[in-house]
């Protein structure tokens, strides 16, 4: 409610629009707070939005302010915020006039104090110690003595002309570099891609896959040395298949990638001795190894000389060998002749005992002994024989009376199956009858109920039946159209008529298609 007086206003202040006090008030904020350090707590932190700005709020224990990053400050931050950190932000405080809200457009940021970033790293270890990032079971034994070494440092620092140097030094081999950068944005993204582009080499490629990774970098603060304790850059080392040293830093400076890495240096310059060992020692070595090979055959060839005159000692002589042998073969050739007469003189007393047994008479008795005994045994084979005759005689006799009776015999069976095929022919016979019987009696039975349901008889009582021109019944009015041919069946016969006007269908059967239904099919009376 206002009230007006004759167009004048009741009070001299003056009247400004919603915009106008807006503006105003934002560029009093603005000068009276162009640069200000705020140390806060981060609250609400999502992540940069799809546009590349960040929105979020730095609260303490008794206020909250709004804050925002864009995209071009964002991208050059030294580390990402992230949600409970606590912060310094430095930039400047406006508002927003679309929704009456105040805010601090943030330039630089970076957390409070060095213990703000050892509790942010404590809470990143202890989350990936959890994973089992650390374990010592994923711990791989480096090479000892690798081909190819892959360094992932920077291209231009005083640390890999250290390792390279140091490589040159002891053991000369190959070195592949990926240059990255080792602090700043975008520096873990890069060493971890570099981490992940060495295992993805294949071993026998146009680029050799290295045997074993240096991660490196020189000495600095804890805000230089931040990019090695992105989660990112842990988690390609913990899952590098490759053997990975970790060189960030003196031996004082930890990061996480150290407790990721299979082992760490405390220099570059370390790293590269623990990767390669001393071409001059390994030298020195296996000399060393060669001439106390060359001793330990040298001494065993003697010992084995000793041992072969030894034996050569308590061995006899050739002569001694073969005096016994030569002695016994003398005698055996002395006493053969004689043995042989004395074998011949044996064998003739021998010959003459025998034939002294041999007269013609003693033949003679052995053989008239013999043909006795064969006459004998004739003898007795002619009478088998006759008597053998004797029975097969029998049995013929036998076998002819029995063909004898055979006609008489198949005669009485003949009658026999001819007498009792006549019987099973009369039992079929009126077997067959008394079931024509039965079948005409169904038969007559099931036509009596066809005749009692068939239509037709219906037709014979003065009704029709209607049909299309398809030949299907017509059961409605409806149906029909003007000019529509049909059949008229009656009792006697067909005939055929044309409409003259179409039938007025029901209000149900509007409702329901005008397609006339399919002539009802007529079940099986059997």
């Amino acid at each position: 409610m206002s009230n007006v007086f004759d167009g004048d206003s009741p009070t001299n202040l003056a009247e400004y629009s919603v915009s106008e006090l807006s503006g105003s008030i934002k560029r009093t904020v603005e000068t009276a707070f162009d640069q200000v350090r705020v140390r806060g707590e981060i609250s609400g932190y999502r992540g940069p939005h799809s546009s590349g700005h960040a929105y979020f709020a730095l609260k303490d224990d008794r206020a909250r302010i709004d804050a925002v990053i864009w995209k071009g400050t964002f991208s050059r931050l030294k580390f990402r915020p992230e949600e409970g950190m606590e912060v310094i932000a430095t930039g400047k405080v406006t508002t927003f006039p679309g929704s009456s809200k105040y805010q601090i457009v943030i330039e630089t940021l970076e957390p409070a104090g060095a213990g703000a970033l050892m509790a942010l790293i404590e809470e990143r270890k202890r989350k990936l110690g959890a994973e089992g990032l650390f374990d010592a079971a994923r711990k791989k034994r480096l090479p000892f003595m690798p081909g190819v070494i892959g360094v992932v440092t920077s291209p231009t620092g005083a640390v890999i002309r250290d390792i390279l140097h140091r490589i040159s030094d002891r053991f000369p081999v190959h070195v592949l570099v990926w240059p990255v950068k080792v602090q700043g944005e975008g520096s873990g993204e890069e060493v971890a891609n570099a981490i992940r582009g060495f295992n993805a080499l294949e071993p026998s490629g146009a680029i050799p896959r290295p045997d074993v990774l240096i991660v490196a970098r020189g000495g600095g603060s804890l805000e230089d040395l931040w990019s090695f304790n992105d989660e990112i850059v842990v988690r390609a080392a913990a899952e590098s298949r490759i053997p990975l040293i970790s060189a960030v830093g003196h031996e004082t400076d930890w990061t996480l990638i150290d407790y990721a890495a299979d082992i760490r240096a405390p220099t570059p310059t370390g790293a590269a001795e623990m990767a390669v060992p001393v071409k001059a020692e390994l030298e020195a070595q296996a000399a060393a190894l060669a001439a106390r090979l060359q001793g330990c055959m040298n001494r065993q060839m003697d010992q084995r000389r000793q041992s072969v005159r030894a034996l050569m000692r308590a061995l006899p002589s050739l002569d001694q060998l073969l005096a016994l042998p030569r002695r016994r073969f003398d005698e055996a050739a002395t006493g053969l002749g004689r043995g042989l007469e004395l074998n011949t003189i044996n064998k003739r007393r021998g010959f003459e005992r025998v034939g002294a047994h041999l007269r013609p008479d003693l033949l003679s008795g052995r053989i008239a002994e013999r043909r006795q005994t064969l006459n004998e045994r004739m003898t007795r084979a002619e009478r088998m024989v006759e008597r053998l005759i004797d029975r097969s005689k029998s049995r013929v006799d036998r076998a002819e009376a029995i063909l004898a009776s055979l006609p008489a015999r198949l005669k009485t069976q003949t009658d026999r199956g001819r007498e009792r095929l006549g019987n099973l022919s009369r039992h079929a016979d009126t077997a067959i009858r008394h079931q024509l019987t039965r079948a005409r009696a169904e038969l007559s039975s099931q036509d009596r109920v066809l005749q009692s349901l068939s239509y037709k008889n219906v037709l014979k009582r003065g009704y029709a039946v209607i049909r299309d021109e398809d030949n299907r019944p017509v059961s409605q009015a409806a149906h029909l159209s003007a000019g529509m041919g049909i059949a008229i069946e009656f009792a006697d016969g067909r005939v055929g008529a044309m409409t003259t006007e179409g039938g007025t269908p029901p209000a149900s059967a509007k409702k329901r298609s005008t397609r006339p239904a399919d002539p009802p099919k007529q079940g099986s009376l059997f």
